[in-house]
Protein backbone atom coordinates (compact mmCIF):
# COMPACT_ATOMS: atom_id res chain seq x y z
CA UNK A 1 0.00 0.00 0.00
CA UNK A 2 0.56 3.84 -0.62
CA UNK A 3 -0.46 6.14 2.24
CA UNK A 4 -1.51 9.19 0.87
CA UNK A 5 0.20 11.48 3.73
CA UNK A 6 -0.40 14.96 1.36
CA UNK A 7 -2.59 14.40 -2.01
CA UNK A 8 -1.21 17.67 -3.46
CA UNK A 9 -3.13 19.92 -5.76
CA UNK A 10 -5.18 17.55 -7.94
CA UNK A 11 -3.52 14.09 -8.23
CA UNK A 12 -5.12 11.06 -9.83
CA UNK A 13 -4.99 7.86 -11.05
CA UNK A 14 -4.77 7.17 -14.77
CA UNK A 15 -3.71 4.41 -17.42
CA UNK A 16 -3.87 4.88 -20.97
CA UNK A 17 -7.57 5.07 -21.14
CA UNK A 18 -11.29 3.97 -21.35
CA UNK A 19 -12.00 2.61 -24.83
CA UNK A 20 -15.19 1.44 -26.05
CA UNK A 21 -17.78 3.80 -24.13
CA UNK A 22 -17.68 7.05 -26.10
CA UNK A 23 -21.48 6.37 -27.56
CA UNK A 24 -23.43 5.81 -24.43
CA UNK A 25 -20.94 9.53 -23.30
CA UNK A 26 -18.20 8.69 -21.67
CA UNK A 27 -14.86 10.20 -22.09
CA UNK A 28 -11.68 8.57 -22.82
CA UNK A 29 -9.71 9.49 -19.80
CA UNK A 30 -6.38 8.49 -19.14
CA UNK A 31 -2.91 10.58 -18.73
CA UNK A 32 -2.60 13.62 -20.39
CA UNK A 33 1.40 13.20 -21.06
CA UNK A 34 0.60 9.50 -22.69
CA UNK A 35 4.32 10.27 -23.96
CA UNK A 36 6.05 10.80 -20.66
CA UNK A 37 3.77 7.84 -19.28
CA UNK A 38 4.55 4.91 -21.39
CA UNK A 39 8.37 5.69 -21.02
CA UNK A 40 8.28 5.15 -17.08
CA UNK A 41 5.75 1.74 -17.93
CA UNK A 42 8.57 0.99 -20.15
CA UNK A 43 11.87 1.46 -18.17
CA UNK A 44 9.89 -0.79 -14.89
CA UNK A 45 9.00 -3.16 -17.54
CA UNK A 46 5.53 -2.94 -17.19
CA UNK A 47 2.58 -3.91 -18.89
CA UNK A 48 1.72 -0.41 -21.37
CA UNK A 49 -1.47 0.35 -19.86
CA UNK A 50 -0.06 -0.34 -15.91
CA UNK A 51 -2.19 2.39 -14.16
CA UNK A 52 0.33 5.62 -12.48
CA UNK A 53 -0.28 8.89 -10.86
CA UNK A 54 -0.88 11.87 -12.31
CA UNK A 55 -0.01 15.14 -10.00
CA UNK A 56 -1.29 18.46 -11.25
CA UNK A 57 1.42 21.46 -10.35
CA UNK A 58 1.48 20.52 -6.87
CA UNK A 59 2.88 17.03 -5.60
CA UNK A 60 1.93 15.02 -3.14
CA UNK A 61 3.67 13.38 -0.05
CA UNK A 62 3.37 9.72 -0.22
CA UNK A 63 4.94 6.71 2.20
CA UNK A 64 5.75 3.37 0.95
CA UNK A 65 4.19 0.47 3.01
CA UNK A 66 5.97 -2.28 1.10
CA UNK A 67 8.99 -2.76 -1.11
CA UNK A 68 9.07 -2.15 -4.86
CA UNK A 69 10.39 -0.09 -7.93
CA UNK A 70 9.65 3.38 -8.85
CA UNK A 71 9.96 5.80 -11.37
CA UNK A 72 9.12 9.17 -11.49
CA UNK A 73 8.98 11.61 -15.20
CA UNK A 74 7.05 14.37 -16.70
CA UNK A 75 7.19 18.11 -14.90
CA UNK A 76 10.29 18.59 -12.45
CA UNK A 77 8.79 19.33 -9.12
CA UNK A 78 12.04 19.10 -6.85
CA UNK A 79 11.11 15.71 -5.78
CA UNK A 80 12.71 13.60 -2.56
CA UNK A 81 13.07 10.36 -1.74
CA UNK A 82 13.59 10.50 2.46
CA UNK A 83 14.53 14.38 1.70
CA UNK A 84 17.03 13.10 -1.04
CA UNK A 85 16.29 14.62 -4.25
CA UNK A 86 15.94 11.91 -7.11
CA UNK A 87 15.81 12.54 -10.89
CA UNK A 88 12.77 11.79 -13.87
CA UNK A 89 13.07 8.83 -15.79
CA UNK A 90 15.69 6.41 -13.33
CA UNK A 91 14.42 3.47 -11.62
CA UNK A 92 14.73 3.51 -7.88
CA UNK A 93 14.18 0.74 -4.63
CA UNK A 94 11.69 2.13 -2.29
CA UNK A 95 11.79 0.23 1.16
CA UNK A 96 8.99 0.24 3.30
CA UNK A 97 8.40 3.60 5.35
CA UNK A 98 10.20 5.25 3.17
CA UNK A 99 8.79 8.66 1.65
CA UNK A 100 8.23 10.61 -1.27
CA UNK A 101 7.46 14.33 -1.34
CA UNK A 102 7.26 17.02 -4.39
CA UNK A 103 8.27 20.44 -3.77
CA UNK A 104 8.40 23.31 -5.87
CA UNK A 105 7.20 23.46 -9.79
CA UNK A 106 10.28 23.89 -11.67
CA UNK A 107 9.46 22.99 -15.47
CA UNK A 108 5.89 22.15 -16.93
CA UNK A 109 2.91 21.12 -14.96
CA UNK A 110 1.74 17.61 -14.75
CA UNK A 111 4.16 15.07 -13.18
CA UNK A 112 3.66 10.86 -13.19
CA UNK A 113 5.16 8.34 -10.42
CA UNK A 114 4.95 4.86 -11.86
CA UNK A 115 5.83 1.24 -9.62
CA UNK A 116 6.50 -1.82 -10.81
CA UNK A 117 3.28 -3.52 -11.81
CA UNK A 118 0.94 -0.67 -11.63
CA UNK A 119 -1.10 0.98 -9.04
CA UNK A 120 -3.97 -1.56 -8.83
CA UNK A 121 -7.38 0.36 -7.72
CA UNK A 122 -10.18 -1.42 -8.82
CA UNK A 123 -11.33 -0.91 -12.89
CA UNK A 124 -13.86 0.61 -14.18
CA UNK A 125 -14.99 0.01 -17.22
CA UNK A 126 -11.78 -1.11 -18.32
CA UNK A 127 -9.82 1.41 -16.43
CA UNK A 128 -8.54 2.14 -13.60
CA UNK A 129 -8.57 6.16 -14.91
CA UNK A 130 -10.52 8.17 -12.17
CA UNK A 131 -13.15 9.80 -13.77
CA UNK A 132 -15.63 10.97 -11.37
CA UNK A 133 -19.01 10.34 -11.77
CA UNK A 134 -17.56 6.62 -13.62
CA UNK A 135 -15.45 6.06 -10.76
CA UNK A 136 -16.43 6.72 -6.88
CA UNK A 137 -13.47 9.95 -6.87
CA UNK A 138 -12.10 12.20 -8.98
CA UNK A 139 -8.61 12.25 -7.05
CA UNK A 140 -6.97 11.34 -4.35
CA UNK A 141 -7.78 13.59 -1.67
CA UNK A 142 -10.04 11.34 -0.05
CA UNK A 143 -8.24 7.87 0.20
CA UNK A 144 -6.00 6.83 2.77
CA UNK A 145 -3.69 4.77 0.86
CA UNK A 146 -3.50 3.16 -3.04
CA UNK A 147 -2.76 -0.69 -3.21
CA UNK A 148 0.60 -2.01 -5.60
CA UNK A 149 2.00 -5.35 -5.61
CA UNK A 150 5.25 -5.43 -3.28
CA UNK A 151 8.47 -6.43 -5.12
CA UNK A 152 11.85 -6.97 -3.49
CA UNK A 153 13.51 -8.30 -6.51
CA UNK A 154 13.58 -6.64 -9.83
CA UNK A 155 16.82 -5.99 -12.44
CA UNK A 156 15.95 -3.65 -15.13
CA UNK A 157 17.80 -3.85 -18.04
CA UNK A 158 17.82 -0.02 -17.97
CA UNK A 159 17.67 1.73 -14.84
CA UNK A 160 17.86 5.23 -16.21
CA UNK A 161 16.90 7.08 -19.98
CA UNK A 162 17.64 10.27 -21.23
CA UNK A 163 14.12 11.98 -22.45
CA UNK A 164 13.25 14.36 -24.82
CA UNK A 165 10.32 15.56 -22.67
CA UNK A 166 9.28 18.56 -24.96
CA UNK A 167 8.77 20.67 -21.94
CA UNK A 168 9.86 23.38 -23.01
CA UNK A 169 8.30 22.88 -26.86
CA UNK A 170 5.53 25.44 -27.30
CA UNK A 171 4.76 24.03 -31.20
CA UNK A 172 1.39 21.75 -31.37
CA UNK A 173 1.15 19.72 -34.85
CA UNK A 174 -2.15 19.95 -35.58
CA UNK A 175 -4.04 18.04 -38.60
CA UNK A 176 -7.59 19.68 -40.54
CA UNK A 177 -10.30 19.27 -38.55
CA UNK A 178 -13.84 17.67 -40.30
CA UNK A 179 -15.06 21.89 -40.37
CA UNK A 180 -11.12 23.36 -41.31
CA UNK A 181 -12.45 23.91 -44.84
CA UNK A 182 -15.02 26.50 -43.67
CA UNK A 183 -12.02 28.77 -42.58
CA UNK A 184 -11.51 31.73 -44.36
CA UNK A 185 -7.81 32.70 -45.07
CA UNK A 186 -7.96 35.63 -43.00
CA UNK A 187 -8.75 33.17 -40.37
CA UNK A 188 -6.48 30.87 -41.25
CA UNK A 189 -3.76 33.12 -41.47
CA UNK A 190 -4.72 34.10 -37.87
CA UNK A 191 -4.55 30.75 -36.48
CA UNK A 192 -1.34 30.16 -37.90
CA UNK A 193 0.92 33.13 -37.26
CA UNK A 194 -0.59 33.82 -33.95
CA UNK A 195 0.95 32.88 -30.48
CA UNK A 196 -1.64 32.12 -28.13
CA UNK A 197 -2.08 32.02 -24.17
CA UNK A 198 -3.08 29.39 -22.07
CA UNK A 199 -6.06 30.78 -20.25
CA UNK A 200 -6.78 30.21 -16.41
CA UNK A 201 -10.06 27.91 -17.52
CA UNK A 202 -8.10 24.83 -18.18
CA UNK A 203 -8.14 21.48 -16.97
CA UNK A 204 -8.05 17.54 -17.85
CA UNK A 205 -11.64 18.48 -19.68
CA UNK A 206 -10.66 20.84 -21.67
CA UNK A 207 -8.13 24.42 -22.35
CA UNK A 208 -9.21 27.31 -23.73
CA UNK A 209 -6.86 29.57 -24.97
CA UNK A 210 -7.00 33.76 -24.45
CA UNK A 211 -6.58 35.46 -27.84
CA UNK A 212 -9.32 34.52 -30.55
CA UNK A 213 -9.32 34.76 -34.08
CA UNK A 214 -12.31 36.08 -36.24
CA UNK A 215 -15.81 33.60 -35.10
CA UNK A 216 -17.50 31.36 -37.22
CA UNK A 217 -21.20 31.19 -36.23
CA UNK A 218 -21.74 28.07 -39.00
CA UNK A 219 -24.77 26.23 -38.04
CA UNK A 220 -23.90 22.41 -37.56
CA UNK A 221 -25.25 19.48 -35.90
CA UNK A 222 -23.56 18.06 -32.45
CA UNK A 223 -20.63 15.81 -33.93
CA UNK A 224 -17.87 13.97 -32.39
CA UNK A 225 -15.23 14.98 -30.60
CA UNK A 226 -11.83 13.46 -29.56
CA UNK A 227 -9.37 14.14 -27.11
CA UNK A 228 -7.18 16.83 -29.26
CA UNK A 229 -10.01 18.52 -31.28
CA UNK A 230 -10.12 22.02 -31.53
CA UNK A 231 -13.21 24.40 -31.68
CA UNK A 232 -13.84 28.07 -32.39
CA UNK A 233 -17.06 29.32 -30.98
CA UNK A 234 -18.94 32.33 -33.18
CA UNK A 235 -16.96 34.61 -30.60
CA UNK A 236 -13.60 33.58 -32.16
CA UNK A 237 -12.27 31.31 -29.19
CA UNK A 238 -10.56 28.49 -29.46
CA UNK A 239 -11.37 25.56 -27.24
CA UNK A 240 -8.57 22.31 -26.91
CA UNK A 241 -10.47 19.14 -25.70
CA UNK A 242 -8.53 17.07 -23.77
CA UNK A 243 -9.03 13.69 -22.09
CA UNK A 244 -11.78 14.02 -19.78
CA UNK A 245 -13.49 16.15 -22.98
CA UNK A 246 -16.75 15.40 -23.48
CA UNK A 247 -17.45 12.70 -26.32
CA UNK A 248 -19.91 15.30 -28.37
CA UNK A 249 -19.54 18.89 -29.17
CA UNK A 250 -21.80 21.40 -31.56
CA UNK A 251 -18.71 23.99 -32.41
CA UNK A 252 -16.52 23.61 -35.77
CA UNK A 253 -14.08 20.95 -35.11
CA UNK A 254 -11.82 23.27 -37.22
CA UNK A 255 -8.09 21.20 -36.01
CA UNK A 256 -7.11 17.68 -34.40
CA UNK A 257 -4.02 17.53 -32.32
CA UNK A 258 -1.61 14.65 -32.79
CA UNK A 259 -0.72 12.29 -29.88
CA UNK A 260 2.72 13.99 -29.23
CA UNK A 261 1.11 17.55 -29.15
CA UNK A 262 -2.07 16.66 -26.79
CA UNK A 263 1.13 15.86 -24.05
CA UNK A 264 2.97 18.72 -24.69
CA UNK A 265 -0.13 20.86 -24.07
CA UNK A 266 -0.54 18.75 -21.32
CA UNK A 267 2.59 20.41 -19.80
CA UNK A 268 1.35 24.01 -20.00
CA UNK A 269 0.25 25.96 -17.34
CA UNK A 270 -1.66 29.36 -17.50
CA UNK A 271 0.21 31.91 -19.51
CA UNK A 272 2.22 29.66 -20.99
CA UNK A 273 2.02 30.54 -24.88
CA UNK A 274 1.41 28.02 -27.99
CA UNK A 275 1.42 27.75 -32.08
CA UNK A 276 -0.36 25.45 -34.14
CA UNK A 277 2.02 24.00 -36.88
CA UNK A 278 -0.05 21.97 -39.90
CA UNK A 279 1.12 18.80 -40.91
Amino acid sequence: MLNILKPGFFTTVQDSGRFGYRDMGVPVSGVMDAYAASKLNAILENDENSAVLEITMTGPTLEFKEETYIALGGAEMMATLNNIRILNYKVYKVKKGDVLAYGKLEVGFRAYLAVKDGFKTAPVLGSRSFYAPVTERNSIKTLVSLPYVPFKDFDPKISEIKVDSGLDSMTLEVYRGPEFGELTDRQLGKLFSMEFSVAKENNRMAYQLNETIDGCDMSMLTSATLPGTVQLTPSGKLIILMKDGQTTGGYPRILQLSDSSIAILAQKKSGDYISFMLK
